[in-house]
């Protein structure tokens, strides 16, 4: 390939995802020297605004501090491009004289890929690089950045579970995760027996009943004299709507930019611990939001969430060659390996957390989910039983 490759960032910044800016800019260097790495500054916004640094120029050491630090270096952006917009970063980009852009984020952002794709005819190589604690990508057995929020949640919910054997009461967590309820559950992940909070996980997968939550709640205190719960914030109640939506009056909801439901905003929390009193009242009870903590929490990047991220950056420079497409993390049974699928099978799509995740007739982990989750995110502390 000729000259100039271009690389942003999008959507939320997690703790690895420099690792696949850096992993890009090196392989570049290695297999096109010479070449120009324009970093476009808060994503697509700077090819808009013709905002770059340029990447060519910083030395390698510099490049792999920055490679091991949380956050997007570059700069982010939730700027979800239509037709029209995505016109003006095609011209952004032809005036750059980009031979390929490399956009590292989640679903909008392949979405976005998509578009430009079909609206440049070939002239440039668009590539979607993964990225998301959400964990809910299609094609992807798992992406970067999940493993180590998931650390996070994993040694959230066992400090708080010891803590709450000590003075026993009802705890619950809510979790980032959006529509998927792969890092709530991931709250599961470092139980030390049957007795363990997480004693519920609450997924969107599963309509949400505030009655059976309530019941829930007293069942498990029945049985454990506490009770720890993980929530995602994606919840919804049967009739499809945000749980929040169903627990908040419209004119009190706090949205977004694009009049979204802020789903890990300071409703639902307060919408639950007000629940949690009417329903029992006289119970201990605290609900915290983990809120943006997880994704980029420098205590808890996992070795392999970055050397992983780093990789797919690499490997976005080969599916640049061949002409553009989607990276994707995939486990082959052994290992994870790395593919490049169609941007259509991944743009503007929703990965859910399988069905066999959770068990049947309660809103606990099932064997087949436990097993997903040790198997990325496998016990880091060694923790004594503790006698209460």
């Amino acid at each position: 390939m000729a000259g100039t490759f271009v690389i942003a960032q999008g959507g939320g910044p997690t703790a690895v995802i420099n690792q696949t800016v850096v992993g890009a800019t090196l392989e570049i260097r290695k297999r096109h020297p010479g070449a120009r790495v324009l970093g476009s500054i808060h994503g697509v916004r700077g090819i808009r605004d013709g905002n770059y640094v340029d990447l060519s120029a910083i030395p390698e050491d510099r490049l792999r501090l920055i490679a091991g630090t949380p956050s997007a270096a570059l700069g982010s952006t939730r700027d979800k491009p239509d037709a029209a917009y995505c016109d003006v970063i095609l011209n952004g980009l032809k005036k750059a004289g980009a031979d390929a852009f490399i956009y590292i984020g989640g679903n909008d952002t392949s979405g976005t890929q998509q578009i430009l794709t079909d609206a440049a005819g070939g002239s440039i190589a668009f590539v979607h690089a993964p990225k998301t604690i959400d964990n809910d990508l299609e094609e992807n057995d798992h992406t970067p950045g999940f493993i180590s929020a998931a650390e996070f949640v994993a040694g959230a919910f066992l400090s708080v579970d010891l803590d709450f054997r000590a003075l026993p009461g009802i705890y619950v967590g809510i979790v980032m995760g959006r529509h998927a309820g792969f890092l709530t559950a991931a709250a599961a992940a470092w139980q030390l027996d049957p007795d363990s909070g997480p004693h519920l996980v609450y997924v969107p997968e599963r309509p949400f009943s505030a009655a059976g939550f309530i019941d829930d709640v007293r069942a498990t205190l029945d049985r454990h004299k506490r009770c720890i719960v993980a929530v995602s914030e994606g919840v919804s109640t049967a009739d499809g709507k945000a749980l929040v939506e169903s627990l908040v009056p419209p004119d009190k909801l706090e949205r977004d930019a694009h009049g979204n439901v802020k789903l890990s905003g300071s409703d639902l929390p307060a919408a639950l611990e007000r629940a949690l009193a009417e329903g029992l009242p006289g119970k201990r009870a605290r609900v915290d939001a983990l809120g943006y903590m997880p994704r980029g929490y420098i205590g808890a990047i996992s070795a392999v969430d970055a050397q992983e991220a780093f990789d797919a950056g690499a490997f976005a420079v080969s599916v640049a060659e061949q002409g553009g497409g989607s990276v994707a993390l995939q486990y082959d049974g052994t290992k994870t390996v790395l593919k490049k699928v169609p941007l259509k099978n991944v743009a503007g799509k929703t990965r859910h957390m399988p069905d066999d995740f959770m068990k049947p007739d309660v809103n606990q982990l099932s064997d087949t989910g436990m097993a997903y989750l040790k198997r990325l995110v496998p016990e880091k502390y060694k923790v004594g039983k503790p006698f209460v």
